[in-house]
């Protein structure tokens, strides 16, 4: 709730998604510059719903689009396992708004999305 609320006050359209399926359902339907994925969801987790986006044939293009984790998981180890399933950024919760930031002018200035 917080990064869609600071998200929103700088000006960005969010849309949500309770699970991991219903983010796949939404990419698939609507396009968007970005997604922040948590990584721990019911049904179908931010992993697997990383692998199914980036392994997806019927998203062509989109399947491409620049992924965030956005985790309490801040081990040591963890940024590498969700970079190498093929998310392009990690943010730990609880979310820093300026994190936040520096992770999107990342991603943009690098764009791997549509």
């Amino acid at each position: 709730l917080a990064a869609r609320r600071a998200l929103e006050l700088a000006g960005h359209t969010v849309a949500t998604a309770g699970n991991g399926q219903e983010a796949l359902h939404l990419l698939a339907a609507e396009d968007f510059d970005c997604i922040l994925m948590d990584v721990q969801m019911p049904l179908m987790d931010g992993l697997e719903a990383t692998r199914a986006i980036r392994s997806s044939t019927e998203l062509g293009a989109k399947a491409r689009i620049p992924i965030i984790a956005l985790t309490a998981h801040a081990m040591k180890g963890d940024r590498e396992r969700f970079l190498d399933v093929g998310m392009d950024d990690y943010i730990a919760k609880p979310v820093d708004v300026r994190e936040l930031e520096a992770a999107l002018a990342r991603i943009t200035a690098h764009p791997a999305g549509p």
